[in-house]
């Protein structure tokens, strides 16, 4: 019997390929290294030993002087210190990105990543999570500047789109009493 199972069903399951196991496995995992059959106790690289553990790994090295990661996948000491010399000598490599930004509230330490930054929607600057509402952090409320200079919030546009949409009647012929300005009231 070669290949696994029992004298019922000689296909169902495999033998452990650990030299000291050969467990029978009615459910075995195929290591994606070393393409051998192994059962529970054996399926990790660690436990079996498996000579091609890093054949799917990703190696990454940080640069000294802005901190960005540049991926060294394949490439001997040699190979990455080149890689390292490359992107220095070229213009990527700039010791001002090196500061990471930080939340811009007096006292707060926080430090910005793409996850945790909130741009607000009335002053256009990004801060962390605890300070994202405009009463959490001195909001100077400058409008983004639109339709040539003329400065309005979201939902300022909205009204007005709507309320000339109104004043068209919607494409029905029914017109609706007209208003030069919405009359939205903004906090």
């Amino acid at each position: 019997m070669a290949g696994g199972g029992t004298e019922a069903f000689p296909d169902l399951g495999e033998h452990c390929q650990n030299p000291d196991c050969k467990l029978l496995d009615f459910l075995p995992f195929t290591c994606d290294g070393c393409k051998l059959v192994f059962c529970l106790e054996h399926r990790s690289y660690k436990s079996h030993g498996c000579s091609k553990s890093d054949h799917g790994s990703r190696t990454v090295s940080i640069c000294e002087t802005c901190s960005i990661a540049i991926e060294t996948t394949g490439f001997d000491k040699e190979g990455i210190k080149s890689l390292l010399q490359k992107h220095e000598r070229s213009g990527d490599c700039d010791p001002n990105k090196k500061k990471k930004p930080m939340c811009p509230v007096k006292r707060c330490r926080e430090i910005l990543t793409f996850a945790n930054n909130i741009t607000c929607k009335d002053c256009g600057v990004k801060f962390c999570l605890k300070h994202r509402f405009p009463t959490d952090h001195v909001c100077n409320k400058k409008r983004f500047a639109t339709n040539g200079g003329t400065s309005l919030r979201w939902n300022e546009k909205f009204m007005e789109a709507l309320s000339m949409r109104n004043e068209k009647g919607c494409g029905r012929g029914s017109s609706v009493s007209s208003r030069s300005s919405p009359s939205v009231r903004s906090f």
